[in-house]
């Protein structure tokens, strides 16, 4: 078995670095590179990628081994059909720590081709660190880290606005571009950079606000010998990803013509304003999984695959998303069934084993978020309580009972959310239950009793469901 480096893979190509990767983990790698990678090959791109490890680990000292080397294996169900398809990536010229080598780490901010700088340090890597008090010596942060190599640009390129760079992070929060950006800011006036810099990061540095949406398990544990023969090279940074993958960025026109993402098919959307995509995906991928759970769970199932082709249980939430959570939504009827579709064959993919208590965790913030608006709005639109997602919410409050039809349901919520259901499900009814559930402001931030019928609707779906329980028990 070979090593996989560019000697063995005979890759001889060299690329100018356009992009600066914060991150070397398995969703950079299994995303942002395998997009650019494709970009090289069906675009002029033509860029390289230098990945910066953001914390002080060895991580990528095993990337600069394999050369920048590594395969994506999708894995999943795409139109329908199993696919599985594995793709060399050669885009990542090399990595470094900017602990071991700050200087080099900065001397990128003079390569006069650099244009990108992607990011994907987790939610918790967006933020500012107050001990980072000069540029001098490596910043602990992130965003630290970036003003840093950012001020090195500015004062090599003397301020050309033509130097600028545009900032793509992933991290999963709301309005990462902007919250990123403002921390840089934060850093400028701690360490008493001169204005013009803030100036340019105001006025011409692109931070750009995304949404990000593919699953990548990671290296494949238990079918890495099998696919290791099949590729001829032993691949140690191997990422696993699910077919599926949607990129949405905030951003002017230019930036979509310096990313030529559009000429290559990738679901790789620039828009004006990425809100109706977020509130899309929260409501119909977050939220079917926040509703499929409970219903599912007291069903008797386990994963998410099995509840999707589960005959009552997949039609359930089918008719849940087309019917009650799409007509809240105002993206094109077309572009949010497809992506109904694409939701369902994500859950159905044989390659992934997603438990359901693995979703549980936390569930009625989940419900909170991802479903309640879904269900508030469907009533302003249609005068009307959608009956599926209610159901949903009557079998969230039977699955923190703690147990069903004799068996214990392993909870996992914060200790005063599981007391308050302990104490709920000791009233003296099931409309007692409920109305405590629904009047509990700190659950929902609103007292839900107010809302005309849903009181009695979550009622009647619940004692429809104990019923349910006490058949299957005699």
């Amino acid at each position: 078995m070979q090593p996989l480096n560019r000697t063995t893979a005979q890759i001889t190509q060299t690329r100018p670095t356009k992009v600066v990767q914060f991150g070397e983990g398995n969703f950079l790698r299994g995303f942002v590179d395998w997009i650019i990678d494709i970009l090289n090959e069906k675009t002029d791109f033509n860029g390289a990628v230098t990945v910066i490890q953001p914390q002080n680990k060895d991580k990528y000292k095993l990337l600069n081994q394999q050369d920048g080397l590594f395969h994506v294996l999708l894995e999943g169900i795409q139109e329908g059909r199993n696919m599985q398809e594995t793709r060399l990536i050669s885009c990542v010229s090399h990595a470094l720590s900017p602990y071991t080598s700050y200087h080099e780490y900065l001397a990128l901010g003079e390569n006069p081709d650099l244009e990108f700088i992607f990011s994907n340090t987790t939610e918790a890597g967006i933020a500012f660190e107050p001990s980072d008090v000069t540029p001098d010596t490596t910043p602990v942060s992130f965003p630290g880290k970036l003003t840093a190599l950012l001020y090195r640009r500015f004062t090599h390129f003397k301020g050309a606005k033509d130097k600028a760079l545009t900032i793509i992070p992933c991290e999963l929060i709301e309005k990462n571009g902007e919250k990123l950006r403002d921390i840089v800011l934060q850093y400028a006036s701690l360490w008493n950079l001169p204005a013009p810099f803030a100036d340019w990061i105001e006025q011409d540095t692109i931070f750009c606000n995304t949404l990000v949406d593919r699953i990548v398990p990671g290296f494949p544990h238990d079918t890495y010998a099998h696919i290791q023969q099949e590729l001829g090279f032993e691949d140690k940074l191997l990422v696993k990803a699910e077919p599926f993958h949607l990129l949405v960025i905030e951003a002017p026109a230019s930036v979509a013509k310096a990313f030529p993402a559009a000429q290559t098919g990738l679901q790789v959307k620039f828009v004006e304003d990425l809100t109706p995509y977020r509130t899309s995906k929260v409501r119909i991928l977050n939220g079917a999984h926040t509703t499929l759970v409970p219903v599912a769970y007291l069903q008797g199932l386990r994963t998410v695959r099995e509840a999707v082709e589960d005959e009552k249980t997949g039609q359930f939430i089918r008719e849940a998303i087309l019917e009650e959570i799409i007509p809240t939504l105002d993206l094109p009827g077309q572009e949010l069934t497809q992506f109904a579709q694409d939701v369902i064959d994500r859950f159905r993919n044989p390659f992934i084993r997603h438990e359901l208590l693995s979703i549980a965790l936390n569930s009625v913030s989940k419900y909170k978020v991802r479903v309640l608006p879904s269900v508030l709005e469907y009533h302003a639109r249609n005068g009307r309580l959608p009956q599926r997602l209610l159901h949903a919410l009557a079998a969230l409050i039977l699955f923190y009972r703690g147990e069903y039809n004799g068996e214990q349901i392993p909870l996992n919520d914060t200790p005063e959310v599981l007391a308050f259901f302990q104490t709920a499900w000791q009233k003296s009814s099931v409309a007692e239950t409920v109305q405590a559930v629904l009047a509990n402001q700190e659950f929902w931030e609103q007292d839900l009793t107010q809302v005309p019928n849903l009181e009695a609707t979550v009622a009647q779906q619940l004692t429809l469901l104990l019923e349910q329980e006490q058949v299957r028990a005699s």
